[in-house]
């Protein structure tokens, strides 16, 4: 594999601050790039045509929309799909199927295409200032991947490949769930103790959720999973986090969202999770507390008092 990624064309769909951010990684490793939204001056079809890479960076409610007009547009015979959006699809899913990935949408749409997932702790501010970070490219074509890993990566940030397409991409949907819990444990001033236990559970319930949809359970031990958790967790930036934050001041989730720059995907994650966790009898009691509390059917208090008083049990369950 070589050490230089030639010049790719790079088109990104989606022009919020992860879109942007990777526009800004894609120009400073010297490719050309093409930034696309629904308020862009230029068409989807003049930023798509000949582009070697097309990355999606769209919001989960956008993913289908703008998978199904990109289908209705030339698209070169090599062009790889990158897709960055960390939520799970609303509109699929029931007794007998798992609802769809941004990936699986992507590749539905484009059989005959490579798919890449990245996803990683990659707060976007931190690496618009040059801060160094770190995240992971997935895909079931390898030379995708590397294409990916080298057309993204710099001194400042560095790309892993992994061949656990689902795994990478669920750690990065399922932690928002968690995020939004611990954002409302450090509103309440709950304390390092609390927060830790939180992390820690969180993590199981990540796993358990994902060895049950067929992802290896390593997976959430790396950058895409515990490192996601990690940042996100303990960052102020986080959107999710700011969530969690918010409803425990006694804000309304409405009055939260009003305030709020971009999309909190953990919202919608957390009600496809629970939905998805009710059909199959998996348990996951944080994020049907989060659930509860973002519908406005208990406290904050009372989702902390109710995870509490949950049964003892040994702690591998």
């Amino acid at each position: 594999m070589s050490s230089a990624s030639p010049s790719l064309t790079i088109a990104i769909l989606g022009a919020g601050a992860w879109g942007s951010t990777l526009g800004i990684l894609a120009c400073q490793t010297g490719h050309t790039v093409r930034l696309w939204s629904r308020h862009s001056p230029h068409t989807l079809q003049e930023t798509v045509a000949g582009a070697d890479v097309i990355i999606s960076a769209v919001s989960m409610k956008g993913v289908r929309s703008v998978a199904m007009q990109t289908q209705a547009e030339e698209i070169a015979p090599h062009a790889i799909f990158v897709t960055a959006t960390k939520g799970l699809d609303p509109d699929s899913g029931n007794e007998t199927n798992l609802p769809l990935s941004p990936s699986q949408i992507w590749q539905r749409a484009f059989p005959n295409h490579p798919v890449v997932v990245l996803s990683g702790p990659n707060l976007s501010e931190e690496i618009q200032q040059g801060l160094p970070a770190a995240t992971v490219v997935a895909s079931a074509d390898l030379a995708a991947a590397e294409t990916i890993q080298l057309a993204l990566s710099s001194p400042s940030f560095r790309v892993y490949t992994n061949s656990d397409v689902l795994g990478v991409e669920l750690g990065g949907i399922l932690k928002n769930v968690i995020a939004i819990a611990v954002g409302t444990c450090e509103g309440l001033k709950l304390g390092t103790n609390a927060k830790a236990a939180l992390v820690t559970r969180g993590l199981a319930e990540i796993i358990r959720i994902g060895a049950y949809w067929g992802a290896q359970p390593d997976t959430f031990y790396g950058l895409s999973g515990l490192g996601d958790l990690l940042a996100t967790c303990n960052s102020a930036l986080s959107r999710n986090y700011q969530v969690g934050y918010g409803l425990a001041q006694g804000n309304s989730l409405q009055a939260v969202l009003a305030n709020l720059k971009g999309t909190a995907e953990g919202i919608n994650t957390t009600q496809v999770l629970v939905r998805l966790a009710e059909q199959q009898q998996i348990a996951v009691p944080i994020s049907q507390q989060v659930d509860r509390l973002l519908k406005g059917e208990i406290t904050p208090e009372a989702a902390v008092e109710a995870l509490m008083q949950r049964d003892y049990k040994p702690e591998n369950l």
